[in-house]
């Protein structure tokens, strides 16, 4: 990334990995970067990702790649089967001479923790990133050159050029700035986590040793399966529909409930769902893609700007994309309110586009009967090459950010 002659002072409010990939980029092309993050210490929850090329080539631009392949898992194959018969319906070659000319960047999966202690490190590492934890923002006041932020703890203050919000599904500036409720949510929930793979046997030690990417498509359900961490652990996420969805308790969504959704699946996936981890469900929320991404010195990033659902594997994917564009827009015009304006119209249809159509994939993963049916039978005719459909998602757009 270019570095640009006239510095700016850039806060990013987030320490998540859409922030920390922010804050990275901000400072490579030639700013000074203040991240910011509520939490007492730096840290990823969750458990297992998938990184499309697109996500490999953003981490590429951003100098991380090698770390994170260290840990990661390349995998050979993407599978979708079918969760009632147990039969493959269609699957994917992601290390074929096809799959690499197309796409050049490698598919990678990963601990969470692994892709964020990345970007922390490289943060860390770079001389023109300060980190601070323990600041909860209360309010972000803009005047016409600065944007000053004030922090819940002992009424401190931060003064910048310009922010970067990129504080997560539940943004604070967000919700400050553009006003549209609360996330939606989707009646799905999610049981996830990582399982030691020597603790393994059978059917599920086979699966892990094979490397491949297994979606176990099923009716208002699915299994997602694959190693990480070098192979040394194996994610599972869980999810499904709940039938006791209210939006005002948190009683639905249940271990129960998961068992019944998946008591009529077949042997391999009934064998897998014991070892699913039931420490924390997550209840699957997105929002309606919006056009306000900037407001004055303020921009969103990531799920701030177009929280997804899961079913593309698209969500931190497209966080690193953001990062990604906005170096580049602040690397060509030190004006943060023109670079952010640059930035947003660059990635306002694309994500928008993601958004909308992870919600439509989700569909076609959980449909029953016929539908399932007439799906299996389509996809089931492509072959392992037959990337057309994909291409889209896993390819950015390329065009250099204009010059305004």
């Amino acid at each position: 990334m270019p570095e640009t002659l006239s510095p700016l002072h850039i806060a990013v409010v987030g320490g998540g990995i859409g922030g920390l990939a922010a804050a990275l980029a901000t400072a490579r092309a030639g700013h000074r970067v203040t991240l910011v993050e509520r939490a007492a210490r730096f840290g990823e929850i969750g458990a297992g990702l998938q990184l499309a090329p697109n996500a490999s080539l953003a981490l590429d631009e951003l100098g991380v790649l090698p770390s994170v392949r260290r840990t990661a898992v390349a995998p050979h194959r993407l599978v979708m089967m079918d969760a009632l018969t147990g039969n493959e319906i269609t699957a994917l070659d992601l290390r074929g001479a096809a799959y690499t000319e197309r796409f050049a960047h490698p598919y990678l999966v990963t601990h969470r923790t692994d892709l964020h202690a990345a970007l922390l490190a490289a943060c860390r590492q770079h001389p023109g990133v300060a980190l601070r934890t323990g600041h909860t923002v209360a309010e972000a006041e803009q005047d016409g050159s600065r944007v000053h932020l004030h922090f819940a703890e002992d009424h401190a203050r931060l003064t910048a050029d310009a922010v970067v919000a990129a504080d997560g599904l539940h943004s604070r500036l967000r919700r400050a700035l553009v006003g549209d409720g609360e996330p939606v949510c989707s009646r799905y929930v999610a049981f996830r986590g990582a399982l030691p793979t020597g603790k393994m046997s059978g059917r599920m030690s086979q699966h892990a040793a094979s490397e491949a990417v297994m979606v176990w498509a099923g009716p208002r359900m699915h299994l997602v399966q694959y190693p990480v961490r070098r192979g040394e652990l194996y994610n599972q996420v869980a999810v499904f529909e709940s039938d006791h969805y209210t939006p005002d308790s948190d009683e639905w969504g249940t271990e129960a409930e998961l068992e019944e959704r998946f008591g009529g699946a077949c042997e391999a996936v009934r064998d897998a769902l014991p070892l699913v981890s039931r420490d924390r469900r997550w209840p699957l929320f997105d929002r309606a893609p919006i056009d306000n991404w900037v407001h004055g010195r303020i921009a969103l990033l990531g799920d701030a700007a177009h929280p997804m659902l899961q079913y593309l594997a698209q969500g931190a994917c497209q966080a690193l994309e953001d990062a990604v564009t906005l170096g580049q827009a602040l690397g060509r015009d030190a004006d943060p309110v023109q670079a952010f304006t640059a930035y947003a119209d660059r990635r306002r249809e694309r994500t928008a586009r993601v958004q909308t159509n992870a919600r439509r994939f989700g569909e076609i993963c959980h449909l029953e009967g016929m539908g399932a049916t007439l799906r299996n039978m389509l996809l089931s005719s492509r072959g392992p090459e037959a990337f057309d459909d994909i291409s889209w998602v896993w390819t950015p757009a390329s065009a250099p950010v204009p010059a305004l």
